[in-house]
């Protein structure tokens, strides 16, 4: 109960000031709160849940499990065989520099409006928290474990699988970061050419000026992205419960 408590008192109070304060609001763009939460109950219950958040919700799946099977594998092999990463870190870099939604305008063109053009951006703004995670984890192993790895000739498969395990956390820390740059990228690839979808909603009602309509599509994303996370830390829980905390702590901090 106490955590509980710890938790939540901010939120609750922060949404009670909201509530509270804009009771009286007469402004169009800052419509009283509970009439967003009672369009929100009147539009996402089921309505556009069936029509705009489910097809969201397929599209960042796609993306974000591409990006981060692409980007597990990936940093493997660069981390494993660092000549390869010698000689394309300067193209990798300068990628890597580029924002996802500078590549929008080029993935249309190339891929036109279709969920193709929307999981290639999702994958490709969303890969690189876990591709660099899972190359500093798998470059940075122990150089006693290295020894001890050519000492007992370990086939390769055999030291992949050791270091993949080891690198475990900070490739999940990676996917954290990824999965909030998933959503952030899903809306704004749908306000791009799309007929469904949160942002595709949330444009067309601004457009519409229905700045009531346009908070509950915002208020659904933030409940999204908040449990989105409140799951992600479940897997990890559930991912390191073998993993000894305090020494993957004092790793982070020396590697910092």
């Amino acid at each position: 109960m106490r955590r509980i408590l710890v938790v939540s008192w901010l939120p609750v109070g922060l949404v009670a000031i909201w509530w509270f304060a804009s009771a009286s609001s007469t402004s169009l763009f800052f419509p009283p709160l509970r009439d967003i939460v009672a369009e929100t109950r009147r539009l996402w219950f089921f309505d556009h849940l069936r029509t705009d958040l489910l097809p969201s919700l397929s599209t960042l799946a796609i993306g974000y499990a591409v990006a981060v099977v692409a980007g597990v594998g990936i940093g493997l092999v660069l981390g494993l065989l660092p000549r390869i990463l010698d000689a394309i870190g300067p193209e990798l870099e300068f990628v890597r520099s580029m924002p996802a939604v500078a590549i929008l305008p080029v993935a249309v063109i190339m891929l036109g409006l279709g969920d193709l053009m929307r999981v290639s951006v999702i994958a490709f703004g969303a890969v690189w928290p876990v591709l660099l995670n899972t190359l500093a984890a798998v470059s940075g192993t122990d150089p006693v474990q290295r020894d001890t790895e050519r000492a007992f000739g370990l086939p390769v498969l055999v030291r992949l699988r050791v270091r993949l395990g080891a690198a475990v956390p900070q490739i999940l820390a990676g996917a954290r970061t990824s999965l909030a740059i998933a959503v952030v990228l899903i809306v704004v690839s749908e306000m791009q050419g799309a007929d469904r979808g949160i942002g595709n909603f949330v444009l067309a009602a601004q457009r519409a000026f229905a700045i009531t309509e346009m908070w509950t599509g915002m208020v659904v994303l933030g409940a999204l992205g908040y449990l989105l996370n409140v799951a992600f830390r479940a897997v990890e829980h559930a991912l390191l419960r073998h993993h000894p905390p305090a020494r993957g702590g004092r790793a982070v901090l020396e590697a910092r």
